[in-house]
C-alpha cells in the first residue's frame, strides 16, 4: 500500500478546496436549500466520525482534537439550518396588509 507524503496531502486539499469553491460559487439560489441540505448531511457524518473518535481516548492529542472536531461539525450544522431557514424566509410570499381597502383612485378609505 502506497502512502502519501505531506505534500501529496496538501496538494490534494488545495485542488479540493479551489474546485469546491468555485462549484459552490456557480450554484443557482434556487438550488441553494437543497445544496445546504446535502452539507448538513455530510456534517452530520463528520460529527458522528469526531464522537467516535473523541470517545477512543487512545490519546490526550486525539480526545482534544476530536471534541474540536465534534463543536466545529455542530457549529456547521446548526449555521447551515439557519442559513437555509433565511433563504427560505426570503422565497416567502408577502401578503398585502387588510387594515383598509383601496379605493379607485388608489386611497386608502377606512372600512366600518
Amino acid at each position: 500500500m502506497a502512502t502519501l507524503d505531506l505534500w501529496s496531502m496538501a496538494f490534494v486539499f488545495l485542488l479540493a478546496t479551489f474546485v469546491g469553491f468555485q462549484v459552490i460559487q456557480n450554484v443557482s439560489r434556487l438550488l441553494h436549500t437543497p445544496l445546504m441540505s446535502l452539507t448538513n448531511a455530510i456534517s452530520a457524518i463528520a460529527v458522528v466520525g469526531s464522537i467516535i473518535i473523541a470517545g477512543e481516548q487512545k490519546s490526550e492529542l486525539s480526545t482534544v482534537l476530536g471534541s474540536v472536531a465534534v463543536a466545529a461539525s455542530v457549529t456547521n450544522i446548526v449555521s447551515g439550518f439557519l442559513i437555509t431557514d433565511r433563504m427560505l424566509k426570503m422565497f416567502r410570499e408577502r401578503r398585502p396588509q387588510t387594515s383598509g381597502a383601496a379605493s379607485s383612485d388608489g386611497k386608502r378609505v377606512a372600512q366600518s
